[in-house]
């Protein structure tokens, strides 16, 4: 039997302070590409907090008084894939999977008709090098993930996500069966706009109180405990009916 006619639910996680935390390798690795794209040492580099690569890089070369232009961004998202590959040895040395992580991510792909895939700021060869450092790829389909280097909104870029998988899979998704789970304020607005479910981690640098504001449906503290991972992500995606 073919695993695509059995899926029914769309996962989907965002990497960085909610699976891995890879921020010195990141920070070095946009100082390189900063250096070849514009031939200047890299001074200032902007708070991510969520946002995509494609933005940030834009900021990046603005704080540090280079004058974007049409070629900029394509130049510096593949010096910041080549930087970030020279880089990989680097990754379980000096990051760590943010703690409960694979447990979470086996637990929640044990739930019956569950895709698992990533909704991240972070452009697709990053996101993939940093969950297979730390052996979190096993369980994700890359290939329905919304990437750093997609020039969408994270609402847009959800539903992008939704697209591809049906593409794959053969079933609709919405806000009945997709749950986005993530440390962000950002996060969580992303998915209330593209009418996703949401369960918040306050792993990040948004305090849990935020996240229930923002309108996350589910805030856990962190990823320890898998079962109340499954329990967040079956509650928000009740089985329906198959169609006859």
């Amino acid at each position: 039997m073919s695993p695509e006619a059995t899926i029914t639910r769309l996962v989907l996680w965002n990497v960085d302070l909610t699976l891995v935390d890879v921020s010195i390798v990141t920070r070095d690795a946009y100082a390189d590409a900063f250096r070849q794209v514009t031939g200047r040492p890299l001074v200032k580099l902007t708070q991510h907090n969520g946002r995509p690569d494609s933005e940030i890089v834009f900021e990046t070369l603005a704080i540090n008084g280079i004058v974007a232009e049409d070629e900029h961004l394509p130049k510096f998202l593949d010096a910041l894939a080549d930087a970030f590959a020279a880089r990989r040895g680097r990754l379980a040395k000096e990051g760590r999977a943010m703690p409960g992580a694979g447990d979470a991510l086996r637990a929640v792909s044990r739930l019956t008709g569950t895709v698992q895939s990533v909704l991240t700021g972070t452009i697709k060869s990053n996101a993939v090098l940093k969950l297979t450092a730390f052996g979190l790829h096993k369980h994700v389909d890359f290939e329905v993930g919304g990437y750093g280097e997609e020039v969408y909104p994270k609402a847009t870029l959800l539903q992008v996500a939704q697209g591809r998988a049906k593409a794959k899979y053969g079933v609709a998704f919405d806000g009945s069966n997709t749950v986005l789970i993530g440390d962000s304020v950002r996060d969580v607005q992303a998915a209330k706009i593209a009418g996703a479910s949401v369960v918040a981690v306050a792993t990040g640098r948004s305090l849990p109180a935020e996240l229930h504001e923002a309108g996350a449906d589910v805030v856990l503290g962190d990823l320890y405990n898998p079962a109340e991972v499954v329990a967040a992500v079956a509650r928000l995606t009740p089985p329906v009916g198959r169609a006859g």
